[in-house]
Formats: C-alpha cells, structure tokens, sequence
C-alpha cells in the first residue's frame, strides 16, 4: 500500500508523489485520477490532492515540464517557455521525416478516409502495403473497421496527424482542386474520357 499524503504539509509525500511520477512518466496520453486511485490503491481524492501539490511544486521549481489536466486525465508537457528549445532539438535529426511515397499515401487517406489499402494502391499505382504499415506504426493512421462490402480493412487518419499538421479538424485540409492539372477538370467534364 503506497502511503497516504500528508495533510497540510505541502511536501511530497514519499510513495504517492514518486508513483505518481513514474506512472505519468510512462504514459502516452492522458491518465484519469480514477485509474491513477485503482492502480495505486489510494482514494481518489488522495490521488486529485498529490496531483494537484506536483503541479504546483513544479511550477515553484521553475522546472522545464509541467503536470497539466487535461482531456479527463494527466500528463506531462514541456513549459511553453521552452518551445524553442525542444523545437531545435526535434528538427536537428530527431524526428525521422517521411518518404515521398508515405506523404502521397497518407495524402490519400487523408482525402478519401476511410479507405482501404487496395483503393489507396489504386489512386497511386503501386502498392502501398509496406507503407501503410509504417504510417500506421507511427501513428498517422489507425484502422476504421472493414468494409462491407468487401470486408477489407479501412484506414483513417489520426488525432496524432491532426496535431502535427496543427489542424483542428479535417475540414481544415486545403481543398485539392487548385492543385490539380488542368486537364484533368476537362477530362471529368468529357465523362474521363480522352479525346482521341
């Protein structure tokens, strides 16, 4: 059993803070304080109070992270006041860029999800398995349940590649007309049919 905060100290209580820490350090998205109180075998008030105390001693510490509440649960973030920092630190050879090909792939799904791997190898004439599988390894899309059709597996974009395109929505994708060949519009207009 982790022990209980001590009441009306303000310090870090031994066990709950640090297992609270390595909890949160570990996890990949929000965690709600009921979970936190299940797996810790604390009250969940207990929980929200040692919470609450690590945000605030991070703040006092002028630490380069802080404990934020958000979407129903907890996680760590860096300080705002650091973004410069950690984005020099992710665009000098961190972060691992995509192919030309998983850009056009996902560039597909993005457009016509939820959409199976043969359609997505059909709009771009190769097939796309192998880089369907890294974009899903990366978290860029996921699956949308099968076709009924054909009972193939749909893939959707993610909430991951909204937040690296830093869109809030997919109707903020720009529209592709623009950037489409003109003949292509009077090739649709002629019923995709080319003239000879």
């Amino acid at each position: 059993m982790i022990e209980e905060p001590l009441p009306g100290t303000g310090k870090s209580p031994s066990g709950l803070w640090s297992a609270l820490e390595a909890i949160l350090l570990v996890a990949d998205e929000p965690v709600a304080e009921n979970m936190l109180a299940q797996v810790l075998e604390v009250a969940q008030a207990d929980v929200a109070a040692a919470l609450h105390g690590l945000a605030v001693s991070y703040t006092d510490e002028g630490r380069g992270f802080e404990l934020r509440e958000v979407a129903g649960g907890w996680r760590y973030y860096t300080r705002a006041e650091f973004a410069p920092v950690v984005e020099k630190f992710v665009r000098d050879g961190q972060e691992v860029r995509l192919t030309q090909a998983a850009l056009e792939t996902l560039a597909v799904v993005a457009y016509r999800q939820p959409v199976g791997r043969a359609q997505v190898s059909a709009v771009r004439g190769v097939n796309c398995d192998g880089v369907m599988r890294t974009l899903t390894l990366r978290g860029l899309v996921a699956e949308a349940g099968n076709d009924p059709e054909t009972g193939a597996i749909l893939f959707r974009t993610t909430s991951y590649f909204l937040e690296r395109l830093g869109l809030a929505g997919l109707d903020q994708l720009p529209e592709l007309a623009p950037f489409l060949p003109d003949h292509l519009d009077d090739e649709q207009d002629a019923g995709h049919v080319r003239p000879s």
